[in-house]
């Protein structure tokens, strides 16, 4: 029996509760379900997580929530992936895990966007990128539902060592970070919306995105 309207997915990759509290903080009714049948009978979806990319693929297509996340996007149900739950959106990634179960440079994602995750590189800056940073709006960002009353160049809150590549397409791509290179850091298309930081961690402003998020999914 569904609990509530938005589903957080637990693939065992990370703190759903703190997801879910943020959801609940701002109005919102949201549970932490690992089961298919939940996502396919949500009003609105939320694939957070840490980890490896390679990881959460392996998880996700066995124990079906792949399809099921797949299928919900499909017939429109709002979807916000945070972290690595955006980096999966994405057609591949070069995250392994220790003993690859894939082969190759690549590891496949859902495949939902276009693009690639690769790891940022620097000798300068430190990585992992963890703490606070910019995020900058691009036009399409303005015209977002998930960015309403957020203003461009807002600090948010990150943690992490691989992001969009160059490959993303310009049209999908609502905000952007500049730390080692410049990657997209919000997305964007339809009912999929995607953010490289972590909303629940990142202050009032975070807040606001999980509220605008409640919205989109009370239509």
């Amino acid at each position: 029996m569904i609990k509530g309207d938005i589903v957080v997915v637990d693939y065992h990759k990370g703190n759903l509760q703190s997801v879910v509290r943020g959801v609940g903080a701002v109005g919102g009714n949201a549970f932490a379900s690992d089961r298919p049948e939940d996502i396919a009978a949500s009003e609105a979806v939320i694939l957070p997580g840490v980890g490896s990319f390679e990881e959460a693929m392996v998880s996700l297509k066995q124990t079906g929530q792949a399809d099921a996340i797949v299928e919900a996007i499909g017939v429109g149900k709002p979807f916000l992936g945070i972290c690595l739950g955006l980096h999966v959106l994405f057609g591949r990634g070069t995250e392994h895990a220790q003993n690859s179960s894939f082969g190759g440079t690549w590891v496949p994602g859902l495949g939902v966007l276009r693009g690639s995750v690769t790891r940022l590189e620097s000798t300068s800056l430190k990585v992992p990128h963890v703490g606070w940073d910019q995020a900058y709006l691009t036009e399409r960002g303005r015209q977002s539902p998930l960015f309403v009353d957020v203003p461009d160049g807002a600090n948010l809150y990150f943690t992490h060592s691989y992001a969009l590549a160059d490959d993303v397409e310009d049209d999908v791509v609502a905000m952007r970070t500049h730390y080692v290179r410049s990657f997209a850091s919000g997305v964007w298309r339809d009912n999929v919306f995607g953010v490289q930081f972590h909303p629940e961690k990142s202050s009032r402003v975070g807040m606001q995105i999980l509220q605008n998020f409640v919205n989109v999914a009370r239509g």
